[in-house]
């Protein structure tokens, strides 16, 4: 029953519903890679020393007094899977979310928001990860009815993730150096969706990367700070779900 609900909901607003406000999105240009690349948070398949390698200047820090640390993240494709590193500086590495569909972007976290089409549609897929590996993904649909926003929490796919951690993780005693995080996602979680822009040479896709970033243990205390690789505007008023904000990726060769 539920994948019948989430095929009519990705039948019915995926073809048509964009914005009406489109603008010429910035382009990431994804490498392919003809490599196996081994997922575990660390760079040192050599392919990952070729791919584009892109700072989040775009920095927010919501209601927290967080300095901006630094984050570099970079993608590669093959006809498989979709590959994202982010390595990320972090005087305080912060974890609590341990349980899946729970709420890890209130941690230090890794997120991507993907559309498989180059249009701002009012569905994409968002993955969120924290460093306990604890994954958040999820189908949000954009002005659903009267303005107000949905997310489909059952849509649990199979991805690959692994981190590395410089410092301790929730240990505020001590000054941290920070993280990475490495994905391997299969092309196959698009669930047929890429069959109007198919995974291949050119194709373009809408997405944005973001990293959460949380310094304080207290439980309570959900206060945390936004960096992204593009710009999101009116971020206090709409949050960061706004496809209308999403820069491209094309891949290439």
């Amino acid at each position: 029953m539920k994948n019948l609900v989430c095929i009519l909901i990705l039948t019915l607003y995926f073809p048509f519903l964009f914005s009406q406000n489109e603008k010429k999105p910035s382009i990431y240009k994804v490498l392919k890679t003809k490599n196996t690349i081994v997922i575990d948070g660390k760079l040192d398949d050599a392919d990952w020393a070729k791919s584009d390698v892109r700072p989040f200047n775009y920095f927010y820090k919501k209601t927290t007094n967080y300095q901006h640390q630094k984050t570099s993240y970079r993608m590669l494709w093959d006809d498989k899977n979709l590959y994202l590193f982010f390595e990320c500086e972090d005087t305080h590495i912060v974890a609590q979310e341990t349980q899946r569909d729970g709420q890890p972007f209130f941690d230090d976290c890794a997120e991507l928001f993907l559309i498989p089409a180059p249009k701002p549609l009012n569905v994409h897929i968002a993955l969120e990860v924290n460093l306990y590996n604890a994954k958040n993904d999820i189908l949000y649909v954009n002005d659903f009815e009267k303005g107000k926003d949905i997310v489909a929490k059952w849509y649990n796919p199979n991805y690959e993730v692994a981190y590395q951690i410089d410092g301790t993780l929730n240990d505020n005693s001590d000054v941290d150096k920070g993280w990475t995080m490495e994905f391997k996602i299969p092309f196959n979680i698009l669930w047929g969706l890429d069959r109007a822009y198919p995974i291949q040479k050119g194709t373009k896709y809408r997405f944005l990367a973001l990293r959460q970033d949380r310094n304080v243990l207290e439980a309570e205390d959900n206060k945390r700070a936004i960096s992204s690789i593009f710009p999101i505007n009116n971020i206090k008023e709409k949050g960061a779900h706004q496809p209308e904000m999403f820069g491209m990726m094309e891949l290439v060769e």
